[in-house]
Protein backbone atom coordinates (compact mmCIF):
# COMPACT_ATOMS: atom_id res chain seq x y z
CA UNK A 1 0.00 0.00 0.00
CA UNK A 2 1.37 3.42 -0.96
CA UNK A 3 1.40 6.16 1.69
CA UNK A 4 -1.51 8.57 1.14
CA UNK A 5 -0.44 11.58 -0.94
CA UNK A 6 2.84 10.03 -2.06
CA UNK A 7 3.50 9.32 -5.72
CA UNK A 8 0.04 10.21 -7.04
CA UNK A 9 0.86 12.52 -9.97
CA UNK A 10 3.53 13.64 -12.40
CA UNK A 11 5.88 16.55 -11.66
CA UNK A 12 4.01 18.68 -14.19
CA UNK A 13 0.67 17.91 -12.54
CA UNK A 14 2.12 18.67 -9.12
CA UNK A 15 3.49 22.05 -10.25
CA UNK A 16 0.10 22.90 -11.74
CA UNK A 17 -1.45 22.72 -8.26
CA UNK A 18 0.72 25.61 -7.05
CA UNK A 19 0.24 29.36 -7.50
CA UNK A 20 1.78 32.62 -6.26
CA UNK A 21 1.05 33.06 -2.54
CA UNK A 22 2.91 36.38 -2.08
CA UNK A 23 0.73 38.93 -3.86
CA UNK A 24 -0.82 40.49 -0.74
CA UNK A 25 2.29 40.49 1.45
CA UNK A 26 3.72 43.75 2.77
CA UNK A 27 7.42 44.06 3.65
CA UNK A 28 8.59 45.63 6.90
CA UNK A 29 8.02 49.40 6.71
CA UNK A 30 10.37 52.25 7.79
CA UNK A 31 8.18 53.01 10.82
CA UNK A 32 8.94 49.57 12.22
CA UNK A 33 12.67 49.94 11.62
CA UNK A 34 12.58 53.22 13.56
CA UNK A 35 10.74 51.50 16.41
CA UNK A 36 13.44 48.81 16.49
CA UNK A 37 16.14 51.48 16.67
CA UNK A 38 14.31 53.20 19.52
CA UNK A 39 14.02 49.90 21.42
CA UNK A 40 17.73 49.22 20.99
CA UNK A 41 18.66 52.73 22.09
CA UNK A 42 16.47 52.48 25.19
CA UNK A 43 18.21 49.24 26.11
CA UNK A 44 21.66 50.68 25.46
CA UNK A 45 20.96 53.73 27.60
CA UNK A 46 19.70 51.54 30.46
CA UNK A 47 22.76 49.27 30.25
CA UNK A 48 25.53 51.84 29.70
CA UNK A 49 26.30 50.80 26.14
CA UNK A 50 27.30 53.88 24.15
CA UNK A 51 26.95 52.49 20.62
CA UNK A 52 26.88 49.29 18.62
CA UNK A 53 28.31 48.45 15.23
CA UNK A 54 25.96 46.70 12.79
CA UNK A 55 27.78 44.81 10.06
CA UNK A 56 26.40 44.17 6.58
CA UNK A 57 23.96 41.29 6.92
CA UNK A 58 20.82 40.59 8.89
CA UNK A 59 21.54 42.89 11.84
CA UNK A 60 22.03 45.85 9.50
CA UNK A 61 18.83 44.89 7.65
CA UNK A 62 16.84 44.39 10.85
CA UNK A 63 17.53 47.84 12.27
CA UNK A 64 18.00 50.00 9.17
CA UNK A 65 16.28 48.12 6.35
CA UNK A 66 19.47 48.29 4.28
CA UNK A 67 20.16 45.01 2.48
CA UNK A 68 23.87 44.51 1.91
CA UNK A 69 26.22 41.56 1.99
CA UNK A 70 29.23 40.96 4.20
CA UNK A 71 32.53 40.94 2.30
CA UNK A 72 36.20 41.72 2.77
CA UNK A 73 35.35 45.43 2.90
CA UNK A 74 33.81 47.01 5.98
CA UNK A 75 30.23 48.10 5.26
CA UNK A 76 27.88 48.73 8.13
CA UNK A 77 26.51 51.29 10.54
CA UNK A 78 27.10 52.72 13.98
CA UNK A 79 23.94 52.85 16.05
CA UNK A 80 24.62 55.24 18.93
CA UNK A 81 22.64 55.14 22.17
CA UNK A 82 21.45 58.63 21.28
CA UNK A 83 21.13 60.09 17.81
CA UNK A 84 20.99 59.04 14.16
CA UNK A 85 22.38 55.95 12.51
CA UNK A 86 25.81 56.57 10.99
CA UNK A 87 26.71 54.44 7.96
CA UNK A 88 30.28 53.44 7.06
CA UNK A 89 31.18 52.29 3.56
CA UNK A 90 33.80 52.51 0.79
CA UNK A 91 33.57 55.78 -1.10
CA UNK A 92 32.88 54.09 -4.44
CA UNK A 93 29.79 52.34 -2.98
CA UNK A 94 28.01 55.50 -1.75
CA UNK A 95 25.83 55.89 -4.82
CA UNK A 96 24.71 52.27 -4.70
CA UNK A 97 24.13 52.29 -0.93
CA UNK A 98 21.99 55.40 -1.17
CA UNK A 99 19.65 53.37 -3.36
CA UNK A 100 19.34 50.76 -0.59
CA UNK A 101 18.95 53.25 2.24
CA UNK A 102 15.65 53.06 4.14
CA UNK A 103 16.53 54.96 7.32
CA UNK A 104 18.22 58.35 7.03
CA UNK A 105 21.73 58.87 8.26
CA UNK A 106 25.04 60.14 6.88
CA UNK A 107 27.38 57.80 5.05
CA UNK A 108 30.98 58.16 6.23
CA UNK A 109 33.27 56.88 3.52
CA UNK A 110 36.81 55.65 3.14
CA UNK A 111 39.00 55.34 0.07
CA UNK A 112 40.58 52.01 -0.81
CA UNK A 113 44.00 53.02 0.59
CA UNK A 114 42.52 54.27 3.88
CA UNK A 115 41.56 52.43 7.06
CA UNK A 116 37.83 52.03 7.72
CA UNK A 117 38.68 51.19 11.32
CA UNK A 118 40.36 54.53 11.94
CA UNK A 119 37.30 56.11 10.32
CA UNK A 120 35.09 54.15 12.72
CA UNK A 121 36.93 55.57 15.73
CA UNK A 122 36.83 59.07 14.22
CA UNK A 123 33.04 58.86 13.77
CA UNK A 124 32.67 57.92 17.44
CA UNK A 125 34.65 61.05 18.35
CA UNK A 126 32.41 63.16 16.08
CA UNK A 127 29.46 61.78 18.05
CA UNK A 128 31.14 62.90 21.32
CA UNK A 129 31.52 59.29 22.41
CA UNK A 130 34.48 59.14 24.77
CA UNK A 131 37.66 57.08 24.37
CA UNK A 132 36.53 55.00 27.36
CA UNK A 133 33.06 54.23 25.98
CA UNK A 134 31.49 50.78 25.77
CA UNK A 135 30.94 49.76 22.15
CA UNK A 136 29.16 46.61 21.02
CA UNK A 137 30.47 44.85 17.90
CA UNK A 138 28.04 42.87 15.74
CA UNK A 139 28.33 39.23 16.75
CA UNK A 140 28.19 38.18 13.09
CA UNK A 141 30.98 40.52 11.95
CA UNK A 142 34.10 38.80 10.63
CA UNK A 143 37.01 38.70 13.05
CA UNK A 144 39.10 41.01 10.88
CA UNK A 145 36.60 43.81 11.51
CA UNK A 146 36.78 43.40 15.28
CA UNK A 147 40.57 43.11 15.06
CA UNK A 148 40.83 46.24 12.91
CA UNK A 149 38.68 48.30 15.26
CA UNK A 150 40.53 46.99 18.29
CA UNK A 151 43.90 48.00 16.84
CA UNK A 152 42.64 51.46 15.82
CA UNK A 153 41.16 52.36 19.21
CA UNK A 154 42.69 53.27 22.56
CA UNK A 155 40.63 52.73 25.68
CA UNK A 156 37.29 51.60 24.25
CA UNK A 157 35.52 48.71 25.98
CA UNK A 158 34.58 46.44 23.08
CA UNK A 159 31.80 43.97 23.86
CA UNK A 160 29.55 41.56 21.97
CA UNK A 161 26.58 43.47 20.53
CA UNK A 162 24.45 40.32 20.78
CA UNK A 163 23.23 41.60 24.14
CA UNK A 164 21.41 44.33 22.22
CA UNK A 165 20.63 42.63 18.91
CA UNK A 166 19.20 39.47 20.46
CA UNK A 167 17.21 41.52 22.99
CA UNK A 168 15.40 43.13 20.05
CA UNK A 169 15.33 40.42 17.41
CA UNK A 170 14.13 37.47 19.50
CA UNK A 171 10.74 39.11 20.04
CA UNK A 172 8.92 39.15 16.69
CA UNK A 173 6.26 41.70 15.79
CA UNK A 174 2.89 40.85 14.27
CA UNK A 175 4.27 41.95 10.87
CA UNK A 176 7.27 39.63 11.16
CA UNK A 177 5.08 36.72 12.20
CA UNK A 178 2.75 37.38 9.24
CA UNK A 179 5.67 37.19 6.80
CA UNK A 180 6.98 33.99 8.37
CA UNK A 181 3.47 32.53 8.34
CA UNK A 182 3.29 33.15 4.60
CA UNK A 183 6.71 31.60 4.03
CA UNK A 184 5.78 28.54 6.11
CA UNK A 185 2.49 28.11 4.23
CA UNK A 186 4.38 28.27 0.95
CA UNK A 187 6.92 25.66 1.96
CA UNK A 188 4.27 23.30 3.32
CA UNK A 189 2.46 23.51 -0.04
CA UNK A 190 5.79 22.72 -1.73
CA UNK A 191 6.28 19.70 0.55
CA UNK A 192 2.88 18.31 -0.34
CA UNK A 193 3.43 18.81 -4.06
CA UNK A 194 6.88 17.21 -3.83
CA UNK A 195 5.58 14.13 -2.04
CA UNK A 196 2.92 13.70 -4.70
CA UNK A 197 5.42 13.43 -7.57
CA UNK A 198 7.87 10.92 -6.09
CA UNK A 199 8.40 7.67 -7.95
CA UNK A 200 10.75 4.68 -7.73
CA UNK A 201 14.01 5.55 -9.44
CA UNK A 202 13.92 9.34 -8.92
CA UNK A 203 17.19 10.77 -7.62
CA UNK A 204 17.69 13.24 -4.80
CA UNK A 205 19.10 15.91 -7.20
CA UNK A 206 15.97 15.59 -9.36
CA UNK A 207 13.79 16.17 -6.29
CA UNK A 208 15.88 19.22 -5.35
CA UNK A 209 15.31 20.69 -8.82
CA UNK A 210 11.57 20.15 -8.46
CA UNK A 211 11.50 21.80 -5.03
CA UNK A 212 13.23 24.88 -6.44
CA UNK A 213 10.66 25.11 -9.24
CA UNK A 214 7.84 24.56 -6.75
CA UNK A 215 9.06 27.35 -4.47
CA UNK A 216 9.24 29.65 -7.48
CA UNK A 217 5.68 28.66 -8.39
CA UNK A 218 4.40 29.83 -4.99
CA UNK A 219 6.22 33.16 -5.32
CA UNK A 220 9.64 32.67 -3.73
CA UNK A 221 12.94 33.29 -5.56
CA UNK A 222 13.69 29.61 -5.04
CA UNK A 223 14.91 27.47 -2.16
CA UNK A 224 16.76 29.17 0.66
CA UNK A 225 18.12 25.69 1.36
CA UNK A 226 17.16 22.11 0.49
CA UNK A 227 18.04 18.71 1.96
CA UNK A 228 16.62 15.57 0.30
CA UNK A 229 17.53 12.16 1.71
CA UNK A 230 16.42 8.59 1.02
CA UNK A 231 16.92 5.38 3.00
CA UNK A 232 19.95 5.08 5.28
CA UNK A 233 21.03 8.61 4.32
CA UNK A 234 18.11 9.94 6.40
CA UNK A 235 20.05 8.92 9.54
CA UNK A 236 22.52 11.75 8.87
CA UNK A 237 20.75 14.92 10.15
CA UNK A 238 22.22 17.25 7.52
CA UNK A 239 22.72 14.73 4.77
CA UNK A 240 25.50 12.99 2.88
CA UNK A 241 27.62 14.04 -0.08
CA UNK A 242 26.36 11.41 -2.52
CA UNK A 243 23.03 11.34 -4.33
CA UNK A 244 20.54 8.56 -3.68
CA UNK A 245 17.87 6.88 -5.81
CA UNK A 246 14.42 6.19 -4.35
CA UNK A 247 13.19 2.64 -3.91
CA UNK A 248 10.19 1.03 -2.26
CA UNK A 249 10.34 0.98 1.53
CA UNK A 250 12.78 3.90 1.78
CA UNK A 251 12.36 6.51 4.45
CA UNK A 252 12.18 9.92 2.75
CA UNK A 253 13.39 13.04 4.61
CA UNK A 254 12.98 16.47 3.00
CA UNK A 255 14.04 19.63 4.84
CA UNK A 256 13.61 22.89 2.94
CA UNK A 257 12.61 26.52 3.20
CA UNK A 258 12.32 29.80 1.34
CA UNK A 259 12.63 33.52 1.95
CA UNK A 260 9.77 36.06 1.77
CA UNK A 261 10.68 39.74 2.20
CA UNK A 262 13.80 38.51 4.05
CA UNK A 263 11.91 36.23 6.46
CA UNK A 264 12.39 32.49 6.36
CA UNK A 265 10.55 29.19 6.45
CA UNK A 266 12.03 25.86 7.49
CA UNK A 267 9.93 22.67 7.47
CA UNK A 268 10.91 18.99 7.47
CA UNK A 269 8.69 16.08 6.54
CA UNK A 270 9.61 12.41 6.86
CA UNK A 271 7.56 9.50 5.52
CA UNK A 272 7.95 6.15 3.82
CA UNK A 273 7.77 5.53 0.09
CA UNK A 274 5.51 2.51 0.18
CA UNK A 275 4.33 0.45 3.14
CA UNK A 276 6.05 1.32 6.46
CA UNK A 277 7.56 -1.50 8.46
CA UNK A 278 6.54 -1.92 12.08
CA UNK A 279 9.93 -0.51 13.16
CA UNK A 280 9.61 2.55 10.93
CA UNK A 281 6.09 3.07 12.23
CA UNK A 282 7.17 2.75 15.87
CA UNK A 283 9.97 5.32 15.58
CA UNK A 284 7.83 7.71 13.51
CA UNK A 285 5.19 7.67 16.26
CA UNK A 286 7.89 8.34 18.88
CA UNK A 287 9.11 11.34 16.88
CA UNK A 288 5.60 12.78 16.64
CA UNK A 289 5.02 12.27 20.37
CA UNK A 290 8.34 13.94 21.25
CA UNK A 291 7.46 16.93 19.07
CA UNK A 292 4.08 17.23 20.82
CA UNK A 293 5.69 16.91 24.27
CA UNK A 294 7.97 19.82 23.42
CA UNK A 295 5.05 21.94 22.18
CA UNK A 296 2.99 21.25 25.30
CA UNK A 297 5.89 22.27 27.53
CA UNK A 298 6.19 25.70 25.88
CA UNK A 299 4.56 28.11 28.33
CA UNK A 300 5.15 31.80 28.93
CA UNK A 301 7.85 32.26 31.55
CA UNK A 302 9.34 28.75 31.52
CA UNK A 303 12.99 28.48 30.45
CA UNK A 304 13.85 27.41 26.91
CA UNK A 305 15.61 24.34 28.28
CA UNK A 306 12.29 23.02 29.66
CA UNK A 307 11.02 22.47 26.11
CA UNK A 308 14.11 20.46 25.22
CA UNK A 309 13.80 18.55 28.50
CA UNK A 310 10.21 17.58 27.69
CA UNK A 311 11.08 16.06 24.31
CA UNK A 312 14.14 14.30 25.68
CA UNK A 313 12.21 13.10 28.72
CA UNK A 314 9.57 11.45 26.55
CA UNK A 315 12.22 9.74 24.44
CA UNK A 316 14.03 8.48 27.54
CA UNK A 317 10.75 7.01 28.80
CA UNK A 318 10.68 4.93 25.61
CA UNK A 319 14.22 3.69 26.08
CA UNK A 320 15.73 6.15 23.59
CA UNK A 321 18.83 8.19 24.29
CA UNK A 322 19.32 9.12 27.03
CA UNK A 323 20.37 12.70 26.43
CA UNK A 324 22.08 12.99 23.02
CA UNK A 325 22.87 9.31 22.52
CA UNK A 326 21.43 7.34 19.60
CA UNK A 327 19.09 5.70 18.91
CA UNK A 328 17.56 8.96 20.06
CA UNK A 329 17.83 12.69 19.44
CA UNK A 330 21.45 13.79 18.82
CA UNK A 331 20.81 17.54 18.67
CA UNK A 332 18.81 20.32 20.35
CA UNK A 333 15.04 20.33 20.07
CA UNK A 334 14.79 23.66 18.28
CA UNK A 335 16.16 27.00 17.18
CA UNK A 336 14.82 30.50 16.80
CA UNK A 337 14.05 31.77 13.31
CA UNK A 338 13.47 35.11 11.59
CA UNK A 339 15.88 36.90 9.26
CA UNK A 340 18.35 34.08 9.97
CA UNK A 341 17.44 30.43 9.63
CA UNK A 342 19.01 29.78 13.06
CA UNK A 343 18.87 32.61 15.58
CA UNK A 344 18.14 33.23 19.25
CA UNK A 345 16.84 31.82 21.42
CA UNK A 346 17.55 28.08 21.24
CA UNK A 347 15.56 25.22 22.74
CA UNK A 348 18.49 23.40 24.28
CA UNK A 349 19.65 22.19 27.67
CA UNK A 350 21.20 24.95 29.75
CA UNK A 351 19.32 27.82 28.11
CA UNK A 352 17.56 29.63 30.98
CA UNK A 353 16.00 32.31 28.73
CA UNK A 354 12.31 32.50 29.68
CA UNK A 355 9.79 32.02 26.90
CA UNK A 356 8.02 35.27 26.03
CA UNK A 357 5.42 36.54 23.58
CA UNK A 358 6.79 36.95 20.06
CA UNK A 359 9.50 34.31 20.28
CA UNK A 360 9.53 31.88 17.34
CA UNK A 361 11.01 28.38 17.35
CA UNK A 362 11.50 25.26 15.31
CA UNK A 363 10.31 22.06 17.00
CA UNK A 364 12.37 19.15 15.63
CA UNK A 365 13.60 16.57 18.18
CA UNK A 366 14.95 14.35 15.39
CA UNK A 367 15.28 10.60 15.96
CA UNK A 368 18.36 8.90 14.55
CA UNK A 369 18.65 5.12 14.30
CA UNK A 370 22.25 4.69 13.10
CA UNK A 371 22.74 2.67 9.91
CA UNK A 372 18.96 2.36 9.44
CA UNK A 373 17.05 5.65 9.12
CA UNK A 374 16.32 9.01 10.67
CA UNK A 375 13.01 10.76 11.27
CA UNK A 376 12.69 14.53 11.60
CA UNK A 377 9.30 16.19 11.84
CA UNK A 378 9.95 19.92 11.93
CA UNK A 379 7.32 22.57 12.35
CA UNK A 380 7.59 26.00 13.95
CA UNK A 381 5.57 27.72 16.62
CA UNK A 382 5.44 31.21 18.06
CA UNK A 383 4.62 32.29 21.56
CA UNK A 384 1.45 34.28 22.26
CA UNK A 385 0.17 35.62 25.58
CA UNK A 386 -1.92 32.43 25.79
CA UNK A 387 0.93 30.05 24.91
CA UNK A 388 2.38 28.43 21.79
CA UNK A 389 0.71 28.51 18.38
CA UNK A 390 1.78 26.44 15.39
CA UNK A 391 2.77 28.13 12.14
CA UNK A 392 2.03 24.83 10.40
CA UNK A 393 0.12 21.86 11.74
CA UNK A 394 2.37 18.87 12.44
CA UNK A 395 2.42 15.86 10.14
CA UNK A 396 -0.74 13.79 10.57
CA UNK A 397 0.49 10.17 10.57
CA UNK A 398 3.01 7.96 8.85
CA UNK A 399 0.25 6.59 6.60
CA UNK A 400 -1.20 10.02 5.78
CA UNK A 401 1.51 12.61 6.51
CA UNK A 402 -0.37 15.55 4.99
CA UNK A 403 -3.80 14.70 6.42
CA UNK A 404 -5.39 14.22 3.00
CA UNK A 405 -8.74 12.63 2.24
CA UNK A 406 -8.24 9.15 0.84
Amino acid sequence: MITIGIGTQTPEQALATLSDMTKTLIPIQPKEHLARIAKAQTYMQANNIDAIYLNAGTNLTYFTGMEWYASERMVGAILPAVGMVQYIAPYFEIGTLNGFKVIDGPIHSWQEHQSPYVLFVDVLKQLDISDAATIGIDESAQFFIFDGINKAQTGLNLINAQEVTAHCRMHKSANEIALMQAAMNMTLAVHQATASMLYAGISTPEVEVFIKRAHQAVGAPGNYFCIVLFGVATSFPHGVKDAQVLKAGDMVLIDTGCKVHNYLSDITRTYVFGEPTSRQRQFWDHEKAAQLAAFNAAKIGVPCEAVDDAARGYLASQGLGPEYQTPGCPHRTGHGIGLDIHEWPYLVGGNKTPLATGMCFSNEPMLVVPDEFGIRLEDHFYMTDQGPRWFTEPSNSIDNPFGLDK
